[in-house]
């Protein structure tokens, strides 16, 4: 009869293990039975940037990179931007099931209560340089936050906890925008509560001298489906960042930070910026097959295509395509959509870009769509992030109440020389 484990032979000594295999995966602590000697260090994997190892058990979100599958708490990536609000979907993620009416509201009110950042943190954001990345600004406001909260040390306490994960979503996106009106030379506009979450953001961002602002629905809409999409994706970078400064009993607002500071980090190569560049380069769709033929003779991976986990299309690349053609019939529609449709269209045909899973990923029309907007380039990494925290806090959350959850140590496998005697300064060649 067939038996959910694993049997191991070590060639070395001729001895047999049999290893438990659990939800596809075997504990890499029995790895540590394997040894030639009883004195011997036990065996460990390597597995580099952990591409294949799972440092967690999450009941937050499920993917599946060989048939494109996206899921919160059971519900498809596809129903929830189709059906669902940002606010309801990060109630799901946090809390594991999506919100009836007064549920939803209190989580709603609970947020808007705490839009207010404090005034000395006000005065911390106008010390940075005028022309300060906002994400940099953003990554060390939020982790000043901690010196605004200490009970947030009290990572114990659930009820402290959920204080702080609902200040720091309701303050993220005030954070965000006073670092853009920094930069542009804007006074600070302050929060609206009577907005949604989505609709306050863009009033802290946009708001000039009306008594009231009202920002445009479809523009609202648009953004709302783009916070969902990127409120969780598993154990990214930046939320096993999340999860291993957390692990050292961090506060919930240091470890955001670090987590901000991961997110930030692979832009430098991967951004945005350099799909919005190579589609300017290529310049009209009459273009895109000599493009082609470009990337097939160089070997190359272009912008915004191949995911790492996606062997397929990505199901949120997907939706923002559809997104971005709805949006752009009321919006002034950008030459660079065009471009990016008929490149879409080609290399989903072309034998290299599928044999290669080049297919494309959320950040593909993702630029298009907030270039589309008016958003400069440098707050694209900011938007993609502010939607991420509830995604962090869940998973910080979930952390905090895994009773076998432990401070993230890695092993690592020594290469450097043997044992060797000191020697004096003037006896060293």
């Amino acid at each position: 009869m067939a038996k959910d484990t694993l049997t191991v032979t070590d060639n070395r000594t001729g001895r047999t293990y049999e290893l438990a295999i659990s939800n596809g995966a075997i504990d890499a602590g029995d790895l540590a039975q394997i040894r030639v000697s009883p004195a011997a260090a036990g065996l460990v994997s390597f597995d580099p940037a952990l591409r294949n190892t799972a440092t967690c058990r999450s009941a937050i979100t499920y993917q599946e990179g060989g048939t494109g599958t996206l899921w919160h708490g059971g519900y498809s990536i596809e129903e929830l931007a189709k059906h669902s609000t940002y606010l309801e979907v990060a109630y799901l993620i946090f809390h594991g099931e999506l919100p009836n009416t007064k549920q939803l509201a209190e989580w709603q009110k609970s947020i808007a209560d705490n839009y207010l950042i404090h005034t000395k943190l006000a005065r911390f954001l106008e010390g940075f340089q005028h022309d300060a990345h906002p994400m940099g600004v953003l990554v060390s406001s939020v982790a000043a936050l901690s010196t605004l909260f200490p009970e947030a040390s009290q990572i114990h306490d659930p009820a402290v906890r959920y204080r702080q994960v609902i200040r720091l979503i309701a303050q993220v996106p005030t954070l965000a925008a006073f670092a853009h009106r920094l930069r542009v030379g804007m006074p600070f506009a302050y929060p609206n509560p009577e907005l949604s979450y989505v609709g306050n953001f863009l009033n802290l961002m946009f708001r000039m001298t009306e008594l009231e602002y009202h920002p445009d629905p479809i523009v609202e809409r648009a953004l709302d489906v783009l916070f969902i999409l990127h409120a969780d994706h598993g154990q990214a970078c930046s939320t096993t960042t999340m999860r291993c400064v957390g692990s050292a009993k961090t506060d919930p607002y240091c470890a955001a930070a670090a987590a901000a500071a991961a997110l930030y980090g692979r832009f430098h190569d991967e951004g945005f910026e350099s799909v919005l560049d190579m589609l300017a380069g290529i310049g009209s769709p009459a273009n895109v097959g000599q493009f082609i033929e470009h990337v097939k003779s160089k070997n190359i991976e272009p912008p915004g295509f191949g995911h790492r986990l996606y062997q397929t299309y990505d199901p949120r690349a997907r939706i923002l395509r559809s997104l971005a053609e709805e949006l752009f019939k009321t919006l002034p529609r950008p030459k660079l959509l065009d471009v990016a449709l008929s490149l879409d269209d080609a290399a989903c045909k072309d034998p290299y870009f599928t044999g290669h899973a080049l297919y494309p990923i959320v950040d593909y029309y993702e630029a298009v769509i907030y270039d589309g907007i008016g958003f400069a380039r440098e707050l694209f990494p900011v938007l993609f992030a502010i939607p991420r925290f509830i995604g962090w806090a869940a998973q910080w959350e979930e952390m905090m109440r895994d009773p076998t959850a432990r401070t993230f140590r890695p092993r690592q496998i020594y290469t450097g020389p043997a044992q060797r005697r000191y020697a004096p300064i003037d006896q060293r060649p």
